[in-house]
């Protein structure tokens, strides 16, 4: 199965700022991408890319004053097959953890464990430790949280959605994440691209959240906002939460004009930027 991604972004900016960029796929899709997804501008600017701390594939750059339009668009080669579910996946001591994903234990700037830890052993304390307990969180998460994307805020942290009830996918991300973390279960944010492919369309395309859970050895994708294994996602970026892996940061005024992103199967190898 071949997959179109793609993005559009417009900013304004009153003077020269810097930004960093979130944008390009994931380096463990590398192997799959059949057309890159190079990060580009216009005008055209000098880009630098790096690799943070997390491995994720980071751009800076110096916007000029006025209007910039950054946009990519590449193919991605996918098996076609639905998100990982194994359901005998256990979930592990902590003593036993691999460290590298101890951190993903603690709290971090959206995701308040020390503040949900007795709420979420209260609800989820008496669920099988492993994917049933995971799998449980999401359930919960996906029936608490209203989707609104009239609601967003970028503010919002896990406990906020918790008392406010509404929010969009990070949000819902954010709570799962945080009540994994809360039940001694590793789990780190990712955001990129979800195609409808095997579900009905029903919203505008745009980037979306989830998060895996280190149980059985493995990380394994959960997904609380559509609760449901699905065909053809591209990762993106991983991290401790949104915080880490926004599709951009800014250190100066301006203004997001235009937003679009494109992610569906397709027949054809080439693909048109987005915006070109």
């Amino acid at each position: 199965m071949l997959i179109r991604i793609g993005y559009e972004l417009v900013y304004s900016f009153p003077q020269d700022t810097a930004m960093i960029l979130m944008l390009n796929t994931h380096f463990s899709r590398a192997s799959d991408m059949v057309v890159p997804d190079h990060l580009k501008t216009e005008p055209n600017i000098p880009v630098r890319p790096y690799r943070d701390s997390f491995g994720n594939w980071c751009t800076r750059l110096l916007a000029p004053a006025g209007r910039l339009k950054i946009y990519g668009s590449g193919v991605v080669s996918d098996s076609g097959q639905p998100d990982a579910v194994n359901k005998y996946a256990e979930q592990h001591p902590v003593n036993d953890l691999p460290e590298e994903a101890l951190i993903f234990l603690l709290g971090s700037r959206y995701c308040e464990v020390d503040v949900l830890t007795n709420m979420a052993w209260n609800l989820f304390g008496n669920l099988p430790p492993g994917w049933a307990r995971v799998q449980g969180i999401c359930d919960w998460v996906n029936q608490h949280i209203t989707f609104n994307y009239q609601q967003a805020r970028s503010t919002r942290t896990a406990e906020q959605a918790y008392q406010e009830k509404i929010g969009v996918c990070r949000d819902f991300a954010h709570l799962a994440v945080t009540f994994c973390r809360c039940m001694n279960i590793p789990a780190r944010y990712c955001t990129g691209y979800i195609p409808d492919i095997g579900v009905p369309v029903v919203l505008p395309m745009d980037f979306a959240a989830w998060f895996e859970a280190y149980i059985g050895g493995q990380w394994y994708t959960f997904d609380p906002r559509n609760n449901m294994a699905r065909i053809g996602r591209i990762l993106m970026a991983r991290g401790r939460d949104a915080a880490d892996v926004a599709i951009s940061t800014s250190f100066g005024p301006g203004w997001l004009e235009q937003f679009t992103v494109v992610c569906e199967e397709t027949q054809h190898v080439d693909a048109a930027a987005v915006g070109q």
